[in-house]
């Protein structure tokens, strides 16, 4: 059972990488940039998940596939014109077989209902005779047709059953070895020769020609094959679609022998009927590659080859690593740094020189530990690419059910964050599309009265900036209704009725727990679950989320997340005698300044200049909550630091000690959340230090009383 599973798990690993395949095939259509061989691509991708749900008896999710690929092949087929009208039927039913792929996956079903107004819009673009004769029940999609199995040497007789021969048939020889990579790969001979069944009368014959003696009987290693007799009215291309899961896992080779009922067409037509792709299809978790069939000579009345040839682009070899291992070495290689750190620090109370080969050695270590924490976390690093993918399903979900026209425009998928933070992360952003699309954007009515396109736009990139990944959410909608926002906020009572907020502090409104500005409670808003879980499922990555907007022109989101969670770059600072790490990616510099360039503005606002700027100033110590560590009078010392939003501010601390790599731990599980503080590591002495939040403490205005006892306890590791 636990194998089955295994091989499960996998199969719906591989549907992730064939549902990308299909986005990126149906993005080359709506940019009008594809060609053939994408629509092959993207067939190949629906044929290839209908096959492997076969296999496990999905048949809810073999039935619609099959409906799915029946239509793609009459457009692969020119037999269908790629309008806009079937371009946005195949874009649903995507999105739909991703929904019927997930349910599959958690055990849950889908409404009949829904799957069937799905294949009765699939169904439009089929006429009557195909829709007959291609459906496919789901009680049918198992049922084995009995074959003619000759097994001489072993005396095993199986009675024919297949359907009996029909004009215009072909007889074609079918040579079938298997290699022990199709058997690893949980593939199953009988289903093939099931297939082929499917096509018209076949006879089966083992090939026991490579049976070696018993001492030299390896059970890993297959050493029979299957000589098969098609009689079939169907093209080289269709019998060759019956071994495209294993092409790569088999030696295969189909020689046409004779003609029943009319003459042998000519080589070209055989050619052109099965197509050559121009690239090998991307490598899927089984790394099966395309090998096409074309004929070795032009066919006579003698036996000809069809295919017989291997596929010279193979696909780049991948392996799959339990995900738990992979976490567990990411901790291993943490200790490691720790421990680097440790080792440092005691060789540098030594009394050696710089030139000793002790501190040659441990430099050399120090280098070695970041490039194994650089290649671990490589590991773990992936595009944020399926994730944006997905998001364009939510897009077309989301304007269906408010009856608006959008569409998602994809920037910066191939930028790479870490695994765990592209997972927690789908969520809020899920939750932010949807919120752009009901909220962001107008009506096409109410878009054409203001002189824009009916079909709305918002835009998702990721970038890297400041060792950050900075990820924005724009749509081209009507921008904030400030007043609206104020209104339901001092009706709701959230803020005073007298309260008079500027534009970022009304903005900053829409995070507050149970702020809604729906109307009426809809499948996508109005129940009182706003921003605020967006804004918490990101803190609680190390992240931060802004917003700005401009009335009429839309509205941004920006995110800001680390790229790991596992290792950091920090400078060792201290405050108030206590040593703190600050991540060296938010640091532009540090600044001793001169008198004449610190101000004061009222009682307690500081700004320093620099040029013709003036940047205020934050002490670190009071913004923790902990005593000022210095005289009143004494030069401070500064280190200036740039928010996501690339405002700067000067932070106030004591002393710069060094720059070095540490280990994040968190907070959350140990402790628990502090304000001003994002996690803790652990330093080459031992004692725990505090990594600072940077952004947070930038912007807090007033200092928190209770949190030096807090800071106390975790400075003394407890």
């Amino acid at each position: 059972m636990s194998t089955m599973n295994s091989i499960r798990d996998t199969f719906f690993e591989e549907c992730e990488d064939l549902l990308a395949d299909l986005s990126d095939g149906f993005a080359a259509m709506q940019s009008g940039t594809h060609d053939s061989e994408t629509v092959n691509a993207v067939f190949r991708a629906v044929h290839s998940i209908k096959g492997g749900a076969g296999a496990f008896q999905l048949t809810d999710l073999v039935a619609f596939a099959h409906r799915f690929e029946t239509v793609l092949d009459e457009l692969r087929a020119n037999r269908l014109a790629l309008v806009p009208e079937l371009l946005f039927t195949l874009l649903r039913s995507a999105d739909h077989l991703s929904v019927l792929i997930e349910a599959a996956r958690g055990e849950t079903s889908v409404d009949n209902q829904v799957t069937a107004g799905f294949v009765a819009a699939l169904d439009l673009w089929l006429d009557d005779k195909n829709s007959a004769e291609r459906a496919i029940a789901p009680e049918e999609t198992f049922s084995f047709a009995p074959v003619v199995l000759d097994f001489p040497d072993l005396g095993i007789d199986v009675p024919q059953n297949s359907p009996e021969p029909v004009a215009d048939t072909h007889s074609y020889e079918i040579e079938f070895w298997p290699k022990s990579s199709l058997f690893a790969n949980g593939h199953e001979p009988a289903f093939l020769f099931d297939g082929l069944a499917q096509m018209g009368r076949i006879q089966a014959k083992i090939d026991l020609s490579n049976l070696p003696e018993w001492d030299q009987f390896d059970p890993s290693i297959p050493f029979i094959g299957w000589k098969i007799v098609l009689e079939t009215a169907a093209s080289p291309a269709e019998i060759k679609s019956v071994f495209e899961f294993v092409e790569g896992l088999c030696d295969l080779r189909i020689t046409l022998q004779d003609v029943s009922a009319s003459p042998a067409p000519p080589a070209e037509e055989i050619a052109q009927a099965v197509p050559v792709p121009a690239a090998a299809p991307a490598p899927i978790a089984a790394a099966v590659s395309s090998a096409p069939i074309t004929p070795s000579a032009p066919v006579s009345a003698a036996a000809k080859p069809v295919a017989a040839a291997a596929d010279t682009h193979a696909p780049k070899p991948t392996l799959r690593v339990d995900l738990d291992r992979v976490d567990r070495l990411i901790n291993a290689v943490g200790e490691l740094i720790i421990n680097q750190a440790m080792i440092a620090q005691r060789v540098a109370e030594l009394p050696v020189t710089t030139d000793s080969e002790v501190v040659t050695y441990v430099e050399d270590y120090r280098l070695l530990a970041r490039d194994i924490q650089e290649a671990v976390m490589a590991i773990r690093a992936q595009p944020v690419k399926p994730l944006f993918q997905r998001m364009s399903r939510i897009v077309r979900e989301a304007a269906d059910a408010t009856g608006k026209s959008a569409q998602l425009l994809a920037f910066g998928e191939e930028i790479e964050v870490d695994k765990t933070v592209i997972e927690r992360l789908a969520d809020p952003l899920t939750h932010m599309i949807r919120n752009a699309v009901d909220h962001g954007l107008e009506t096409p009515e109410d878009r054409k009265r203001a002189g824009k396109d009916p079909c709305g736009i918002i835009k998702l990139s990721a970038a890297h900036r400041s060792g950050r990944v900075i990820i924005t959410i724009k749509d081209d909608g009507a921008g904030l209704n400030r007043p609206r926002i104020l209104k339901i906020a001092k009706d709701k009572g959230l803020i005073p009725a007298d309260a008079e907020l500027a534009d970022a502090d009304i903005d900053s409104l829409l995070f507050m727990p149970g702020f809604s500005t729906a109307s009426k409670v809809s499948n996508l808003s109005g129940r009182g679950v706003g921003l605020d879980v967006v804004r918490t499922a990101v803190t609680a990555l190390g992240g931060r989320v802004a917003i700005s907007s401009t009335p009429g022109f839309g509205t941004e989101f920006t995110i800001s997340l680390p790229l790991t969670l596992a290792v950091m770059d920090g400078m060792i600072v201290s405050v108030n005698g206590q040593t703190m790490v600050a991540p060296i990616s938010s640091i532009l510099e540090t600044i001793r300044p001169s008198p004449s360039e610190l101000h004061s503005v009222g009682a307690h606002a500081k700004f320093l200049s620099i040029g013709d700027k003036f940047i205020p100033i934050v002490d670190v110590a009071e913004s923790l909550g902990l005593n000022r560590g210095r005289q009143e009078n004494q030069t401070p010392l500064l280190l200036l630091v740039e928010s996501e939003n690339q405002s700067q501010c000067a932070l106030i601390v004591d002393e710069v000690h060094d720059q070095r790599q540490v280990v994040i731990k968190g907070l959350e599980h140990n402790f628990r959340s502090v304000a001003g503080v994002s996690a803790a590591t652990v330093l080459g002495n031992g004692h725990i230090a505090l990594i600072l939040d940077l952004d947070a403490i930038a912007f807090q205005r007033t200092g928190n009383q209770d949190q030096p006892a807090e800071l106390g306890l975790l400075a003394k590791g407890i």
